[in-house]
């Protein structure tokens, strides 16, 4: 493995993204208000009931990682490995998995806040967020105690303690729950601004036709707190 180059990014993301000429890619962008391809600002959807700057503020925190739903959660390269590796590494991982269909996704709330997430479970999902965790977790700085005090501040079970000591991430494997996060922290709103969210993302992500899972996206984000880049989407080819 080579060096780290001085341009390498600050750290790195393996998501799923849908195609960027998809209408998945297109609405879940405009919903964010940013295009992680693109690197553009996207005038968010009308919500009635919902001000643009509240929706703006509700949406802040997925805005900033880019549409998408991650495999292997954001991290830094470990000592010796350069993003050409990394790049390396994702090719010969998607060359073994093949391509599917998700199940059908909908609008649920997780813990706080709304995200997609598929209707039934997928072992073909799995199987893709499995390899991604595991197969390139070489390729990952250990995470040190700063780090590893924010992550356990959520507050983790003992399993997903032992995840995150093993894995870097608490919520992967046994613990993975696949999702497209549409908002933040929706605890501070009104319940009438939680309903006309609910309803419009329905009626925006339900009739989309059947979301095709046929790349893997790396993401990275170039410098600490800047937003998160599309860098490519690495075929799945198995």
């Amino acid at each position: 493995m080579t060096n780290v180059d001085k341009a390498s990014p600050y750290r790195c993301a393996i998501y799923f993204a849908p195609a960027t000429d998809s209408p998945w890619w297109a609405a879940g962008s405009q919903w964010l208000g940013r295009c992680a391809a693109t690197h553009r600002a996207l005038e968010p959807p009308p919500i009635a009931g919902v001000d643009v700057q509240l929706l703006r503020r509700v949406t802040a925190e997925p805005r900033r990682y880019g549409w998408h739903g991650t495999l292997k959660a954001p991290f830094q390269l470990a000592a010796g490995c350069s993003l050409a590796d990394l790049r390396s590494a994702l090719r010969q991982l998607c060359a073994a998995l093949p391509a599917f269909t998700l199940p059908a996704l909908r609008v649920v709330w997780m813990d706080r806040f709304l995200a997609l997430r598929p209707a039934e479970p997928s072992k073909l999902l799995d199987a893709v967020a499995t390899a991604c965790v595991m197969q390139l977790h070489p390729l990952a700085r250990l995470l040190d105690e700063p780090q590893l005090r924010r992550r356990r501040d959520v507050g983790l079970t003992p399993q997903q303690d032992a995840l995150l000591m093993r894995w870097g991430y608490p919520w992967v494997l046994e613990q993975f729950r696949f999702h497209l996060s549409l908002t933040g922290d929706l605890s501070d709103v009104p319940l009438s601004v939680e309903q006309a969210l609910m309803r419009t993302a329905q009626e925006r992500f339900e009739t989309l036709p059947p979301c095709r899972f046929d790349s893997v996206a790396l993401f990275t984000e170039p410098r600490a707190g800047e937003d998160f880049e599309l860098l490519e989407h690495v075929e799945l080819r198995g």
